[in-house]
């Protein structure tokens, strides 16, 4: 039913193709500076060993921003497969969250090619941080506009104790690498700890409502059996 209190409205399966696209050219753009580095190799008729080994950090920076959009791409695309109307609100939250995509490349290169410095990491992690914040504000407002979303409130309620678990988690991160510097980027390993802080930032959201508790378990009988909460990458 469409959200008549947010006014018009916009095609659902044309703006998940205008946020495919944009990503997909932000994941493409990614490639471009180590594309350039081979070009200058090739000038100075640098081998192929020599170089994988000049451009580590390009080559890491490239992994990283990959495997990051890519996952937050797919949580995007998980979480409006459900969404049948995109209001205003919404799209405006979703034209945010596109431009920190569209901004990662830009700290992704800073990160491959120039020397670690903590304003760098602020930078870089502190983009990651704004789009989760994003994400999270998305599924808040569906949250608070159910009639927009097939998916059941337990699970918009789960995923977005994983949005807070990855906000605290980046943070963490980005406090570990200014104060280390260096490799501090490998601090963002903190976030392979999403799934079980999530599921216990959640435990602790139901115990502290136990009205959305109530909602969760009448949601799940309507069913006839209990539902299983959508885990997280």
């Amino acid at each position: 039913m469409a959200d008549r209190r947010s006014g018009q409205q916009f095609s659902t399966e044309r703006f998940k193709a205008f946020a495919d696209a944009v990503v997909a050219i932000a994941m493409t753009l990614l490639i471009l500076p180590l594309l350039e580095s081979v070009s200058d190799a090739a000038s100075k008729h640098v081998s192929t060993g020599e170089f994988l080994a000049e451009e580590w950090g390009q080559l890491f920076s490239f992994a990283l921003s990959f495997l990051l959009i890519a996952n937050f791409w797919m949580e995007h695309h998980n979480q409006y497969t459900a969404v049948r109307a995109v209001t205003p609100m919404l799209l405006w939250i979703n034209i945010a969250w596109l431009a920190t995509i569209v901004w990662l490349p830009v700290p992704t290169a800073m990160l491959g090619q120039m020397d670690t410095d903590p304003l760098q990491e602020v930078v870089y992690i502190g983009t990651l941080i704004l789009t989760q914040i994003t994400t999270f504000a998305a599924k808040l407002y569906l949250l608070r506009h159910p009639d927009l979303t097939t998916a059941p409130a337990s699970r918009i309620r789960l995923d977005i104790a994983g949005d807070v678990a990855s906000i605290i988690l980046f943070a963490a991160a980005l406090a570990i690498a200014v104060s280390i510097g260096g490799k501090g980027y490998f601090a963002l390993l903190l976030l392979l700890l999403t799934g079980v802080f999530a599921k216990l930032l959640y435990r602790i959201w139901m115990r502290a409502s136990p009205r959305q508790a109530d909602d969760t378990v009448d949601e799940a009988s309507g069913d006839g059996e209990p539902e299983k909460p959508a885990t997280r990458g």
